[in-house]
């Protein structure tokens, strides 16, 4: 039998003691965090929902990998930051990937590789592909526990194409070709309801219309007595959307844009906001109006709350003596919700900034722009499994003590902090060992984390 094992070798002493280095360190994996996302994955079974929803074409006689454990590869290692699918050729012998997928660290089989993932990504069709999203919203649907009146984030996010990909559209305002992937939040858990990719371009009237509609129907099969409240800028102030949401009994707040029949409403009020700010020592003066509107479109008159605000900028055609002149910034939402126009504007509409960040962590933490496959459909399925490592993270996040910094932390710093951590593994004939660094500096968060996951009862 040929022995691999390079060589010990020697390195510069330290305090006088020699230094050696070998590789006889035994079965070690640098994801200890895979248990986490283990135990994280037996509580919420999102990985397990995607794979019975996906297409198994195969002759079952001779599987070698489940579609389970295929699924749970590729979105633990997504989750561990491997974003490509070759990062598997590695990690598919890797003792705490075995694990994390149901395997035994030393005596199971490797796992699929970087060609078996691929071609898992690339079979479904277009119907399949769909499944997944409503999958995804079943998961949301029966995991988030309700209140009595849930708001949903919609927003989408440039993803730059990386070759001649199917449905990669050209953004003036990014200057390149990508898509526009749209995402919806719930606003309470911070939880994603779903993420569609589509072209990057701005959505039709037609196309959020569709969307709302096949979300809210399908969400009310596990919400059916909950009120919910559609959120979303300009590009979704669509006014069928806002139709079909006034006739099936959903509610909504969006982004209006400005125009000089918008603004002679407000005229009198900005007149009176700039009186009182030149008599005012602030630097800004704000003020809020609603008032009803009904655009050449629209079938109805609608309520539309105004924000305005005074303030002194630089005046570029040198007409004043002092540079500066007085400008008023307005602002309008439309939205079908009763309340003050100042409690609308900052307390409901301002506060889907925090989509912002969701969508960071999707996109910049776990790498959800990167839909490479040629195909859109493939890409689609690609971005059901980073929403799958999504929900993964965000079950640690939740596990986490929230007297701990880390409960309010990004998914970078939690996979810095508890999942890249090194572990030895070792597998017995009755028991599997995981020995964690004696020096780590979270282990008694990471213990707790652990045993928090477990199941309760006997």
């Amino acid at each position: 039998m040929t022995d691999n094992t390079p060589l010990p070798f020697d390195l510069p002493s330290v305090r006088r003691k020699k230094l050696t280095v070998d590789f006889d360190g035994g079965n070690q994996s640098s994801d200890a965090g895979l248990l986490l996302l283990r135990q994280v994955e037996r509580q919420l079974g999102v990985c397990r929902r995607l794979a019975e929803a996906m297409p198994d074409r195969r002759d079952q006689d001779r599987v070698r990998h489940e579609m389970f454990e295929m699924v749970m590869e590729r979105v633990a290692a997504i989750a561990c930051g491997h974003k490509d699918a070759i990062d598997l050729d590695r990690l598919r012998h890797d003792p705490l990937m075995k694990l994390a997928v149901g395997r035994c660290p030393d005596s199971g089989a490797a796992l699929a590789s970087q060609s078996t993932i691929s071609r898992l990504e690339n079979a479904s069709s277009k119907t399949e592909a769909a499944r997944l999203s409503v999958a995804l919203l079943d998961q949301f649907g029966t995991t988030v526990k309700p209140g009595r009146l849930e708001i949903l984030d919609i927003d989408d996010t440039f993803c730059t194409a990386h070759g001649g990909q199917q449905l990669a559209f050209w953004n003036a305002h990014h200057d390149e070709r990508g898509f526009a992937s749209m995402h919806i939040y719930h606003v309470a858990s911070g939880t994603p309801v779903a993420t569609i990719l589509r072209p990057a371009r701005t959505p039709k009237g037609t196309e959020v219309r569709t969307v709302i509609k096949h979300v809210t129907k399908r969400l009310r099969r596990h919400w059916p007595n909950i009120r919910m409240v559609w959120r979303g800028d300009s590009h979704y102030g669509r006014v069928e959307a806002m139709e079909w949401a006034e006739n099936d009994g959903a509610d909504y707040i969006f982004g209006l844009p400005g125009n000089t029949a918008l603004d002679a409403q407000v005229a009198e009020t900005a007149d009176n906001l700039r009186f009182h700010h030149a008599k005012s020592s602030h630097t800004k003066l704000r003020t809020y109006a609603s008032f009803t509107y009904q655009a050449g479109s629209w079938d109805r008159p609608r309520k539309v709350v105004a924000r305005l605000e005074c303030s002194l900028q630089p005046d570029a055609g040198e007409t004043t003596s002092t540079g500066m002149r007085q400008e008023v910034d307005m602002r309008y939402v439309v939205t079908s919700l009763k309340g003050t126009a100042q409690h609308l504007y900052e307390n409901v509409y301002c506060q889907r900034g925090q989509m912002e960040n969701l969508i960071k962590l999707h996109k910049a933490q776990l790498a959800s722009d990167r839909m490479s496959c040629h195909s859109a459909t493939a890409n689609q399925v690609r971005l059901a499994l980073h929403t799958a490592a999504f929900w993964l993270m965000h079950g640690v996040r939740a596990a986490i003590p929230k007297t701990d910094p880390l409960a309010t932390a990004e998914f970078a710093t939690i996979r810095e902090r508890l999942i890249k951590i090194g572990a030895r593994v070792i597998e017995h004939i009755a028991r599997i060992r995981v020995q964690l660094p004696t020096s780590c500096p979270e282990r008694a968060l990471f213990r707790a984390v652990a045993l928090g996951l477990m199941p309760s009862g006997p």
